[in-house]
């Protein structure tokens, strides 16, 4: 029942007996489970490597079970995260396969634009065709277009295309950087700041995206994406950046002045609640346990969700490790 998380039949054997007995002697394992002790050690020693057991610190030679719902909690919440992996991966080489099999040809999918006045085109142009979104990384070394600051935004805004940009915290020390986020948030644009984005990007709908090609002193040049799985996988990067991202805001009266928000973060009940869930209670049992209403726990947890940005508990669990909500190692 355990191959899941790695172990084989006599590693699962020993791990259940040794839970069993509470610690033993190898050699006494060895006898209950009629395993040769030599064969019996290397699976002690697979299960110290797992974490379910450990030499006794007051006796030598005796092992010690770790509790199972700690040490195996902490097997399966890597399985986890290992799946969630594999599955987005999945999903990510799927998209790639239909658009390969399926849609237009690959030479249709991307076009190169050389030269600062052809990617400086395109840009607008990308902007201009716009019915619903643009969403943008905007780094602090513009050099051919900022991505904020543009004839053609504010046309864009007034026909109903939101604008989501998350820009460098360099841009805030541009001579001309307040007073162009200030005006951007003034049209009602959503902006959050971050210490580094990971690249210039522009998203256009879900139809077209503009990265850099090139850098430095080379000359400008720019690959446009079309539809296509590299466009989902450059859509999911900007939403990744824009959950870490803080918002920014004008100030009421500032005369154009501009903070960032607080972090939004969970509070501690729903770290409580998380952490009992992740140890592997049903809501019903949080609810009991922290004497709190079904309907409540379930409303932290949907709450959690849309912070974290994601559409399953799985996900949830993973992100709250990554972000540090709860400790990877539920051991310590």
């Amino acid at each position: 029942m355990l191959g899941a998380i790695g172990l084989d039949e006599r590693q699962e054997s020993a791990y259940r007996a040794l839970v069993a007995l509470g610690a033993a002697e190898a050699a006494d394992l060895a006898h209950r489970l009629a395993m040769p002790e030599q064969d019996t050690e290397r699976a002690l020693r697979r299960l110290e490597q797992q974490g379910l057991a450990a030499q006794s610190s007051a006796r030598t030679g005796r092992w010690v079970a770790a509790p199972p719902a700690v040490a195996l909690g902490a097997l399966l919440t890597q399985q986890r995260h290992e799946l969630e992996r594999a599955e987005l991966a999945a999903v990510l080489l799927a998209e790639e396969y239909r658009a390969e099999s399926a849609g237009p040809a690959v030479h249709d999918l991307v076009e190169v634009v050389t030269g600062a006045s052809a990617v400086a085109h395109r840009f607008h142009q990308l902007q201009l065709g716009a019915t619903e979104e643009i969403r943008a990384l905007v780094t602090g070394r513009p050099v051919v277009v900022t991505g904020i600051d543009n004839e053609s935004e504010e046309r864009v805004v007034t026909r109903g295309v939101r604008y989501r940009v998350v820009i460098e915290r360099e841009v805030l020390s541009l001579p001309d950087g307040i007073s162009e986020l200030s005006a951007a948030l003034g049209r009602d644009e959503q902006v959050r700041v971050v210490d580094r984005v990971p690249t210039k990007l522009v998203i256009a709908d879900r139809a077209l995206a503009m990265v850099p090609l090139t850098a430095g002193d080379a000359e400008p040049a720019a690959l446009v994406v079309h539809a296509s799985g590299l466009l989902e996988s450059l859509s999911g990067l900007f939403e990744a950046v824009w959950r870490d991202a803080l918002p920014l805001r004008l100030v009421p009266g500032g005369d154009g002045a501009v903070v960032e928000e607080a972090a939004e973060g969970p509070d501690e009940t729903d770290l409580e609640v998380l952490s009992l869930l992740l140890a592997g209670m049903t809501d019903a049992s949080v609810a009991k346990q922290l004497d709190l209403g079904l309907r409540t726990v379930q409303r932290r947890v949907k709450g959690l969700m849309e912070l974290a940005g994601v559409t399953t508990r799985l996900q949830l669990g993973w992100h709250a490790y990554e972000k540090g909500w709860v400790a990877r190692d539920l051991r310590e």
